[in-house]
């Protein structure tokens, strides 16, 4: 893996500022949603086999999460919890890059076993979440 600082070049994407608007916008509407006081997203998986999917708890985790209730996130959806951490942190620092023109952080090159290590790690985080949520009492979702 290597990781490097570089100005962008001529006709690079700008990933910080198409991520960055991506988040800003996800966020704009569902706060939009809320405020328009629409249904609340319903799990098909947890209605029809009774047991939560990788992703329940995750609209109540994202409310905690947005209120500063970090603990209550992290009990609703462990994963999501770190998903809007990592976020938070990439969107202060597309931000900073975005209006202070600095040199942007690329990583890239990965060797075969880095990419297979990385994936075995997304499998295990995702089983692991996945687990934790059927563990939950039944009817908490």
């Amino acid at each position: 893996m290597q990781i490097s600082r570089r100005q962008l070049a001529p006709a690079e994407v700008d990933h910080e500022l198409v991520w960055l608007s991506v988040s800003l916008g996800s966020l704009a509407f569902a706060a939009l949603w809320f405020a328009l006081r629409l249904p609340w997203p319903h799990c098909l998986f947890l209605t029809i086999t009774g047991h939560p999917c990788l992703t329940c708890g995750a609209t109540r985790s994202a409310i905690a999460f947005f209120h500063l209730d970090f603990w209550s996130a992290w009990k609703w959806n462990p994963l999501v919890f770190l998903f809007l951490s990592g976020l938070s942190i990439f969107d202060a620092y597309a931000f900073g890059v975005l209006v202070l023109r600095t040199p942007r952080l690329r990583v890239g090159r990965f060797s075969d076993v880095e990419k297979r290590l990385l994936r075995f790690a997304a499998g295990v985080a995702f089983l692991s979440n996945w687990i934790y949520l059927l563990s939950r009492p039944p009817g908490l979702y």
